[in-house]
This record gives C-alpha cells, structure tokens and sequence, in this order.
C-alpha cells in the first residue's frame, strides 16, 4: 500500500544541514549580484521600509532631482523599463506620493511632481536608507580600501552593456 511514512529530520531530532553554495557558484558573479540584492532586500524591509520598494523611493528621488521631468527620460536614471517605470508611477500616484500630469505639448508624456505627502514620505525614508547604506558598508576592511557603491555602479554598467551584446565573445 504505498511506501511508509518517513518522519522529518526535525521529527527524528536531526538537526537540520544546510548545504554549502557549490564552489561553481561562489565562483559566479551573478550569484553574488543575486544574493546581495537579496540580502539588501531583506534588510530594507526589515530597516527602511516594508511598504515602499527600493524602485519607488529611487523614483520619488529621481522626481525630487528632476521635477517636473516626463516619467520615460527618468526610466533610465533609475534603471528602469519604460513599462514597469509607467506601472509604479501609476501606483505612486495613487498613494498620493507623486503627481502625473499630461505634457501641454504631447499628451502621452507624464510630467512627475512630488506632493507634499511625497516630499514627507521620501524625507523620512531616505534617512533611513542612508542609515541602511553606512551600516551595510561598516566595518569591514574592504569599505576602506574600494568605493564599494562606485564599484557596484561600474559593474553594473559593465553588465548592461553586456546584456546589450549581439554576441558575446
């Protein structure tokens, strides 16, 4: 009738072992890239915000620099599609965070503004971003001796122009 029910490691009283990354892996780029943004996932839901992504506080931040600027041209500056970067504004809009108005020269074009609750919800947050950011890059001797975020920025402007390769060689 069936194999028979085999009780859990945890059930058995055996600890639980949780393997190491093959050496392959740890050898990957991309999965240190994958375990860093997971990493800082984690941390940002738990420090900063678990309401507000990491892509919607870099657009409210981008609108703050840029007001008044059409949603398409800050895609890039936050690294961001131009439908996904058309999705979150909508969502930002409707939590009354930024406003979208058309352009009076080309309907099409969403101009960006923050509101007021925008401004206040941006300044609260990224206090606490920047906290996250001192704390993610303390005390460790390689904060001392790379500019760790200049380093990521570089990689990955180095991995999207790979990305954008026909062919790689």
């Amino acid at each position: 009738m069936g194999e028979p029910v085999r009780a859990s490691r945890r059930e058995r009283g055996v600890p639980a072992v949780t393997p190491a990354p093959p050496p392959d892996l740890l050898a990957a780029p991309g999965y240190g890239a994958r375990r860093l943004y997971q990493a800082y996932l984690a941390a940002w839901n738990r420090h900063v915000d678990p309401v507000l992504t990491g892509p919607q506080f870099a657009v409210l931040s981008a609108v703050r620099a840029y007001p008044g600027s059409d949603q398409s041209s800050l895609a890039g500056a936050v690294a961001l599609d131009t439908s996904t970067m058309a999705d979150l504004c909508r969502r930002l809009e409707s939590r009354g965070l930024i406003r979208r108005v058309e352009s009076p020269r080309d309907a099409r074009r969403k101009l960006l503004s923050l509101t007021e609750e925008g401004q206040t919800v941006l300044a609260r947050v990224n206090r606490r971003a920047r906290k996250l950011d001192r704390a993610l890059l303390a005390g460790d001797d390689i904060a001392d001796d790379v500019d760790i975020a200049a380093l990521l920025n570089a990689l990955g402007a180095r991995w999207e122009a790979v990305a954008a390769t026909e062919d790689l060689r």
